[in-house]
């Protein structure tokens, strides 16, 4: 069984974290939600989520992939946090994939990981740089063992292409078919 963490921060956005968790759990994947600093972390529309531990919990190791919900304020978020940015370096020196999804890819440049071919929430690419940004057509980029994702519209197909480099294409259409998408 492959394992996920989801770090979550304050200001996250609620649809692509929570899209996430479920298609991934749907999927038979263990995903563990992180937070920053306290368990119960408000998200970008006010909802309040419960994360299973805290950031300084866990270790990197112990994971297959890290995914980054995005928000505008949780990604920003997100971005200060050292110890997550150090997860990150050190995942993709393991040659492990991380996912970024909305605003989130922000978060791998910082870390330094985004190198290839990616996409994000519209007007984010001007912030995170128009080197390897493709087109508002695609509503998924899988580069380089990152997976990246437009935003909340999205988080379902951005969930099944996760749950399709984890557990691969028949796992990933039997939930394709269950949630109907």
């Amino acid at each position: 069984m492959s394992k996920v963490l989801v770090p979550l921060a304050e200001g996250f956005e609620e649809i692509e974290a929570v899209s996430v968790i479920d298609v991934l759990r749907r999927g038979g994947v263990e995903v563990i939600t992180a937070a920053l600093a306290k368990q119960s972390i408000k998200g970008a529309n006010g909802v309040i989520v419960e994360a299973d531990t805290l950031l300084e919990s866990v270790k990197e190791s112990d994971f297959d992939m890290i995914v980054l919900p995005g928000g505008n304020e949780g990604h920003k978020n997100l971005a200060q946090c050292g110890r997550l940015l150090d997860m990150l370096i050190s995942h993709e020196k393991a040659g492990k994939t991380l996912a970024a999804i909305c605003a989130a890819p922000y978060v791998l440049k910082v870390a330094g990981v985004l190198k290839g071919s990616y996409t994000c929430y519209p007007s984010m690419e001007e912030v995170i740089g128009r080197s390897g940004h493709v087109a508002d057509k695609a509503v998924v980029v899988n580069s380089d063992n990152i997976i990246t994702s437009q935003g909340p519209a999205t988080a379902i197909d951005f969930a099944l292409a996760v749950l399709e480099k984890l557990e691969g294409k028949e796992r990933e259409q039997g939930v394709r078919r269950s949630v109907l998408a």
